[in-house]
């Protein structure tokens, strides 16, 4: 399916090395009303042409914006009326009862201080209102959600959603969910509080590589840390990685998988406007992409076929210009 760039022998710092060419994105959606942050990418498995990239428009007057692969806003898909949401994510095939399963969309709405979950692609909330997350501190920003991923386990097959905050413990800074099938909605189970935090910035960027177990996600100012995904599965540190090829914000990651668990993890260097390509199994730096985007948040991936103009995949990313950039992916990365 790919081929993985080889890393250079030597690598300099990125924000000293030579200025890197800018890509062109292969198209730019249209614009949101405030601050748009992360996107994610659902994936209409009977007509890929259909598919759907949703975007945050963090506001207190905020929305998740549903555009199509023109890059146009979907406005029937388009939830409005929200509280700053933060970041999303989708899975596929969710239990929601003993008979009924369906793919979700999950996102944090940071100012009621909760997660909401909808089903897709009809937009019907599963989360009777929203579940309130991190109450037990409501003060100094700990009680305000930032980053969420979810995942299903290949061990259980039961699905789990994990959370970030604006600010936290310096120990078990994330807390995970399971989340509970109750017949015609969805209920939220705390089964694990984990994750170093070093106290310097915040943590947002979430991401799960759900085939390899691990959950990585960014301390903004430190390094990107790797746990186990499994609630059961022990709370040790992996690594913490990456910190000498960032100027200073480490931002979005998305996860391009492939098969044999090669593929990239891709991490927004803030600051200097460009990603980081990190190996998907060793973890080690390959290179930099300059993709045009300013101060990016977050980004998403997809590394299968979607259409014409995006036969190979799809990277996603944020620009702040109230509008999110879509790239074919073989532009980008290497593929076979």
């Amino acid at each position: 399916m790919k081929k993985l760039v080889i890393a250079l022998a030597s690598i300099a710092l990125v924000s000293c090395g030579p200025e890197l060419p800018q890509m062109k994105p292969d198209l730019i959606t249209e614009s949101t009303l405030h601050d748009t942050d992360d996107p994610a990418i659902w994936v209409n498995k009977e007509n890929t042409q259909e598919s759907i990239v949703f975007g945050t428009d963090k506001d207190t007057e905020g929305a998740i914006y549903a555009f199509d692969l023109e890059g146009k806003v979907i406005e029937k898909k388009t939830l409005r009326g929200l509280k700053r949401p933060n970041n999303v994510d989708v899975e596929y095939n969710v239990k929601i009862n003993d008979s009924v399963t369906t793919d979700v969309l999950m996102f944090t709405e940071r100012e009621r201080e909760q997660i909401r979950l909808f089903s897709l692609p009809d937009m019907k909330p599963l989360d009777q209102g929203g579940f309130k997350v991190f109450q037990e501190k409501r003060e100094n920003e700990w009680n305000l959600p930032m980053g969420i991923s979810i995942f299903k386990s290949p061990k259980n097959d039961k699905t789990y959603a994990v959370v970030g905050r604006k600010n936290g413990p310096k120990t078990n800074y994330l807390h995970q969910f399971e989340l509970v099938p109750a017949g015609d909605h969805i209920e939220f189970k705390l089964v694990r509080e984990f994750g170093n935090f070093s106290g310097e910035k915040e943590i947002e960027a979430i991401a799960i590589d759900e085939e390899l177990g691990y959950i990585y996600y960014a301390d903004e100012k430190i390094c990107v840390r790797k746990y186990k995904a499994e609630p059961d599965a022990g709370n040790e540190e992996l690594s913490c990685f990456g910190a000498e090829t960032f100027n200073r914000d480490i931002e979005g990651i998305a996860i391009a998988t492939y098969e044999n668990g090669e593929g990239y993890i891709i991490v927004s260097d803030q600051q200097e406007h460009t990603f980081n390509f990190f190996d998907r199994k060793t973890n080690e730096f390959l290179f930099t992409k300059n993709l045009g985007t300013t101060e990016t948040d977050g980004c998403e991936v997809f590394t299968g076929y979607l259409n014409e103009q995006f036969p190979n995949g799809l990277f996603v990313a944020m620009n702040d210009n109230k509008n999110f950039y879509f790239y074919d992916l073989s532009k980008i990365v290497e593929t076979k």
